[in-house]
């Protein structure tokens, strides 16, 4: 494969993982982590495995409304079957009703691993730039 081609392979699996959320198809975004994935949201929490990220997710996304999850600015560094990469989450949570919510904007920095099954986020930290409330 070309550097090119894993970029964008690696760009597909952060897209995953917004639609995967966004959409609330778990079993899509279990693709997107290796079973043994560690995930540091800082305050947010830990996560070791992907059942226990799916789990998270699953229940801090159930009662929402709209949610959009957009990443951007997808710096990639790949080498072989490991690759890194940072990128941009500009992340809108809605409540049920979607007349409010919360805005959290940060950044990824990831480290990629080439599997069977293609590229996979073996470990992610999420660091927090702003956090704001969304009012009508």
């Amino acid at each position: 494969m070309t550097d090119q081609t894993d970029r964008q392979d690696i760009s597909d699996v952060l897209v995953r993982y917004a639609t995967g959320i966004d959409r609330r198809d778990w079993p899509l975004f279990r693709t997107v982590f290796t079973d043994d994935c560690e995930l540091d949201y800082g305050e947010i929490g830990t996560w070791h495995g992907v059942d226990a990220v799916v789990d998270f997710m699953v229940s801090a996304h159930e009662m929402a409304g709209h949610t959009l999850h957009r990443i951007t600015n997808q710096a990639i560094d790949a080498h072989g079957d490991t690759a890194t990469a940072r990128a941009y989450v500009d992340a809108l949570i809605m409540a049920p009703d979607n007349t409010s919510g919360v805005n959290a904007v940060g950044f990824y920095d990831d480290e990629f691993v080439r599997t069977d099954a293609g590229w996979r986020i073996r470990r992610r930290r999420f660091t927090t730039v702003l956090v704001r409330t969304v009012r009508p």
